[in-house]
């Protein structure tokens, strides 16, 4: 009897491992902070989400890059639902092979995503280990409010090896950070909402304030079809009532009834709980500062359940796939540590991002609030130059936001995070920025960073001393979880006034802001993002002159951004031969700005060396030299919106 169990033990083994298994993602250890207690119970039930490959991903790379650039013939021509998926689906070879594994093993595979690019099976630990070459074990995080199971590998069996992305939960060791630090409670009466008090650096932030320092209108908007949408994570949720008093208190000219639509996705909830300050004051922050800076935009709150961070991101992204009419902006106040997510879940999630950005939706994200060591911002650590960067903040299809201080003048805050990827390359939005940032790193520099990576935040706002209602008292809040629905709220108010003048909305935002936007930033050239804790002489990086890893462009000029996006990027209708005098007269950086049309068609043609060119590493036209002119017409390529 024991020997017949024998074999039929081993014959399982032998046809769960039938063919050679490839390795397809490992850790050395689980990150700091997550305890082993042992093996998970063979007989736990598992459900693993299985990311199956995208049927043509890197095309849509290469469409969202030409609808994303000004200039280019189908600029803002976003695409729809369907186009998106042509794209995301897997091919019918990838779906025949997993259901073929899956029916050889006994699976059964539930479609759980809209554009079919994900399924779930549910199955033993046992048969999990032996199907994905694993060692489940249980941990447990202080952060967290139960263990998760996790294991340090897994590999894929040789069939699926081209097929499958990911595998969730496996290797991502994952605790959501929100973006924020509160103080205690302001319990006081005070008059009208103030204006930026330019005397005090630490002075009280109010949407008041920031319509004065940045020059947003108060005016409401129009456009019904033009929609923010606030994500809502870790069991936060924004309450209706503190909504209204914090309108009362903070806009009194608009109507105290304003408040949002509901939406929930993977079991989220939203209960009013009028007593519940702490635990909601992250939602009710973005919920807050989204109402009162968009002025009329419509406001929606997803809450999100989920079982872990990861997969309450990835739920995000495949509920907006699925929903015919998406919001116009989307804000998040959360992250964690970049590694802690393994490269292939970040890489997923990041495309993710991607076809939102294709669709015409406008991501936004907090950098984080541990300065260069992400959010791990405790005194252990202020000794270590291994510099974290925070995830979604680095994907290249996010615009990641950072924090400022301060008035005259405004500055970095320490705790604003910034830095570059280790997952994802410069963005190719951001190259000569980023090259003129590290020319300014001296070669001693004790920080240890990727300098090739994807720099982040690209732009910043005010981050200190919002103020804002929870569970019916006033709190003082700060970090980047005030500053990205703050700019969430500016993107929202322009797509409204382009809307009224009969254009796309802004969508993938980051090729705009660093190319025709990027005049439209007040540069921060003060600051040093060591984080709250961490003494100042904590190695880091320094705010300077042009773009960097604690503010990006620097802080939005509303006029100047709304100009910008609403300036036409018209065809070109340059003569067919130039000859050096008129190269001479177009290129002149006095007479036409690097943004305008001109300079961008005249920017498609260096490539037939008409001109020679350098530029500064703010983007700015630095010097020209002429050669001959062109030999044959020239063909430009750039169109306009």
């Amino acid at each position: 009897m024991a020997f017949s169990k024998l074999l039929a033990l081993l014959s399982v083994v032998v046809v769960a491992s039938a063919g050679p298994m490839v390795l397809h993602e490992w850790r050395a250890a689980a990150p700091s902070g997550f305890i082993r207690h042992g093996a998970a119970p063979a007989n736990e039930m598992i459900t693993l989400r299985v990311a199956l490959k995208s049927n043509d991903v890197g095309s849509l790379e290469e469409k969202l890059k030409s609808v994303a650039a000004p200039g280019s013939s189908d600029f803002r021509q976003w695409l729809s639902m369907d186009e998106v998926k042509t794209f995301i689906q897997p091919s019918p070879e990838t779906v025949s092979a997993f259901n073929a594994f899956a029916s050889a093993n006994g699976l059964t595979p539930t479609v759980i995503s809209p554009n079919g690019d994900w399924v779930s099976i549910t199955l033993p630990v046992s048969k999990a280990n032996q199907l994905f070459a694993a060692d489940f074990e249980t941990f447990t995080h202080p952060n967290l409010k139960s263990s998760i199971t996790r294991t340090l590998s897994v590999s894929l069996p040789s069939e699926l090896v081209g097929h499958v992305d990911v595998l969730h939960p496996t290797t991502a060791f994952v605790t959501p950070d929100a973006r924020l630090v509160p103080s205690a409670p302001q319990i006081r009466k005070r008059g009208p909402a103030a204006s930026c008090n330019s005397s005090d650096p630490a002075g009280v932030v109010t949407p008041t304030c920031l319509q004065d320092l940045y020059g947003i209108p108060a005016t409401p908007a129009t456009e019904a079809s033009n929609t923010i949408l606030v994500t809502g994570y870790e069991d936060s949720w924004a309450q209706r009532a503190d909504l209204s008093q914090f309108l009362t208190l903070a806009r009194p000219d608009m109507p105290p009834s304003t408040t949002f639509t509901l939406l929930t996705t993977d079991n989220g909830t939203d209960p009013q709980d009028p007593h519940g300050s702490t635990g909601n004051l992250e939602a009710n922050l973005d919920i807050q500062y989204t109402a009162g800076i968009a002025t009329g935009v419509p406001l929606s709150f997803l809450s999100v359940g989920g079982a872990d961070f990861p997969t309450s991101l990835l739920d995000t992204t495949t509920f907006l796939d699925g929903v015919e009419n998406p919001p116009t902006v989307m804000t998040t106040s959360y992250g964690a540590i970049e590694s802690n997510f393994g490269a292939s879940m970040a890489t997923k999630i990041c495309n993710g991002y991607m076809a939102l950005g294709a669709r015409g939706i406008s991501v936004v994200f907090a950098s984080g609030d541990g300065g260069v060591r992400g959010n791990h911002d405790f005194s252990l650590i202020c000794a270590n130059n291994t510099f974290l960067p925070e995830f979604p903040a680095t994907c290249p299809f996010v615009t990641s936001v950072g924090s400022t201080q301060g008035f005259a003048p405004e500055k970095a805050m320490n705790l604003t995070g910034g830095g570059f990827s280790n997952f994802f390359p410069t963005a190719y939005y951001q190259t000569a920025a980023v090259a003129g940032f590290l020319e300014t790193v001296p070669d001693d520099f004790a920080g240890i960073f990727n300098k090739t990576g994807r720099g982040f935040p690209d732009v910043s706002l005010q981050g200190w001393n919002f103020e804002l209602v929870s569970g019916g008292e006033v709190w003082l809040e700060g970090g980047t979880s005030a500053s990205s629905p703050t700019f969430a709220s500016i993107i929202a108010l322009i797509n409204d006034r382009l809307i009224s003048a009969g254009k796309p909305v802004l969508g993938f935002l980051n090729p705009f802001l660093y190319s025709k936007g990027a005049s439209a930033f007040t540069d921060i050239m003060i600051g040093h993002n060591s984080g709250l804790i961490c003494p100042a002489s904590s190695v880091a990086f320094d705010a300077t002159e042009g773009w960097d890893p604690l503010t990006g462009l620097g802080t939005p000029i509303f006029p100047d951004l709304l100009a910008a996006a609403l300036a036409p990027t018209a065809a070109c209708t340059t003569p067919s031969t130039l000859d050096p005098c008129s190269i001479a007269y177009l290129a002149s950086p006095e007479a036409h700005p690097l943004h305008t049309p001109h300079l961008l068609c005249l920017h498609s043609w260096f490539h037939y060396g008409c001109v020679h060119h350098t530029f500064d590493h703010h983007g700015a036209l630095h010097a020209l030299a002429l050669s001959s002119p062109p030999s044959q017409p020239l063909t430009p390529s750039c169109g306009g919106v």
